[in-house]
Order: structure tokens, then sequence, then C-alpha cells
């Protein structure tokens, strides 16, 4: 039962500072004049006029409104929800992916102390490469990859990138839980005769869950991130990805429109990460000592 009040309290505190975010970009759009504001030829703050900051409640109005003159046309909302649910499902292959291959990596850093100095630094560094340099390369690959009957799908690249960005918090987060046991409680499992296997099943799986979820709810974002990334780069269409730039291509002559769809990518991150959260009610027994 705490644990629901707890996802309760959070999503209340979710949902307050979403409310606090648009107070303030009206607060913005009321203070900042219309033209922005320049320092000499340097520009300080962005312009705020109705083309470049819409009201809120015109891009909530536009959520309802036909996505084109056409007669069969979906509703902005229709299509964003489409698209979201397009993308959210090839962001959970891909965190899927990244988990089990940060889990694998955390628990060999941890059985082997070398592993960890000859692995670790890559996992970082890993990090660093741009997603825009590493899609037309992924794309590039899994299209040479014969799998028998099946065929390699642009969607299959974009969750792969997705799983690149997302087994980064969860190797690290793993690893630091699986590390976190006293001497004290792994010398009580080898005085009972307790091989390596049996103490990280009985003691540093349970030990590292504290660590582990806040990893997987990142883990999940920063899937969503990568896979909605991918998509424009990949030219993967159906997804949010593709429709954020379908819709800022309208944005001179309809400018609620592009933000309407990134409003839906940004709650779609938040609705995987919430997902994910979900794991806590089902762990809650070994969340005593939860770490952010």
């Amino acid at each position: 039962m705490s644990g629901v009040r707890a996802g309760l309290r959070r999503a209340g505190v979710a949902l307050v500072a979403l409310l606090v975010a648009l107070v303030l970009w009206e607060v913005v759009k009321a203070v900042v004049p219309d033209t922005g504001v320049h320092l000499g030829t340097a520009s300080l703050l962005p312009r705020t006029d109705d083309r470049a900051m819409p009201h809120v409640w015109d891009v909530l109005a536009r959520l309802g409104e036909a996505e084109s003159g056409a007669r069969d046309a979906p509703t902005v909302l229709a299509a964003t929800l489409s698209a979201a649910v397009f993308t959210l499902g090839i962001a959970l292959v891909g965190w899927a992916l990244g988990v089990v291959g940060g889990l694998l990596l955390a628990v060999l850093m941890q059985r082997w102390r070398v592993a960890e100095h000859a692995v670790l630094p890559w996992v970082v560094l890993s990090q660093t490469v741009p997603l825009v340099a590493l899609a037309p390369l992924v794309v590039g690959w899994g299209g040479r990859l014969e799998l028998g009957p099946l065929q390699w799908e642009r969607w299959m690249s974009v969750a792969l990138i997705a799983s690149y960005l997302a087994f980064f918090p969860v190797a690290v987060g793993a690893l630091r839980g699986l590390q976190s046991p006293t001497a004290a409680q792994v010398e009580l499992f080898r005085a009972q005769a307790a091989g390596w296997g049996r103490t990280l099943v009985s003691l540093r799986l349970p030990a590292a869950v504290p660590h582990l979820l806040p990893a997987l709810r990142l883990g999940a974002a920063t899937a969503v991130v990568g896979a909605i990334v991918a998509e424009v780069s990949t030219g993967t269409r159906g997804g949010i990805g593709r429709l954020v730039v379908s819709y800022a291509q309208a944005a001179s002559g309809d400018p609620a429109k592009p933000w309407a769809a990134l409003l839906g990518a940004a709650v779609l991150g938040l609705v995987a990460a919430g997902v994910v959260g979900l794991l806590g009610l089902v762990l809650r027994r070994y969340r005593t000592a939860e770490v952010s």
C-alpha cells in the first residue's frame, strides 16, 4: 500500500511540475518582448510572438482539430497518439535489449575486477558517439544481415540504437548495486559454502534492486529519446520522430501544430518511465534502501 501511495505522490509531483512549466511558459510570453531581448548582435532571449511561442491553450486546441484539410484526416491528437504508440513499442524493444546487455556487462564486471577495469572505460566512452553519426552506420550494417526468411526492417535499426542509449545507465547502476553488499555479508555466504552463483542470486541481485530501479527508469527515458532521434536520422516513418519533422514543416503557417507533436514526445518519455516505474511495486520488498 505504501508503494501505491509513493507512486501516486510521484505522479502528483510530476503533474504539478508540468503545470508550473506551462505557467512559466505563459509568464515568459507575457514579460519578454515579442522580438526577444538582444545585446548588440547577440540574442539573450528568444522571440515570444505567437509564431515562435504559441499560447498553451492554442496548442491544446490544435490537438482537437484535423491534421490537414482532407475530409478523412485524423485529428492532431489521434495522429500523435498513433505515432507515440508506434515509437513506444520500438523504444520498449530497445529498452529490453539494453537491460539485458547492461545486466550481463554488470555481472561480468562484478565477477572479474580485471573486466571492470577493461570494459567500464569503454562503456563510458561509448556514450560520446553522436547518434546522428551512428544511425546511418547501423542502418547500413543491418541491411547486410541475412536472417534466413526474416528481413531486417528499418524499425529494428531504431530499436538497436535505442538499446545503445538504454544499456549505459543499466550497466552502471547494476554494477554499483552488485558491489553494494558489505564484506561481512559476503563472508557470511562464504562461511555457508555458497558459491558465486548462489551469492549472486541470493545476495547481490536483491541488494542491487534499489540502485537498479532508478537506472531502469532512466534507461526507459533515454530509449525513447534514442528512438525518436533514430527515427529522424534513419527516415523511419510512423513514429513520433518523423511526425515532429513533418509538423515542423508547417510551422510558419500553423505554429501550434509542431508544439503539439513535441508535447506528445515529452509525454511519451514520461509514460515510458512511469510504466517501468511500476516494476517498483513488484520489487517493493527490496526497496528499503532505494537511492536516486
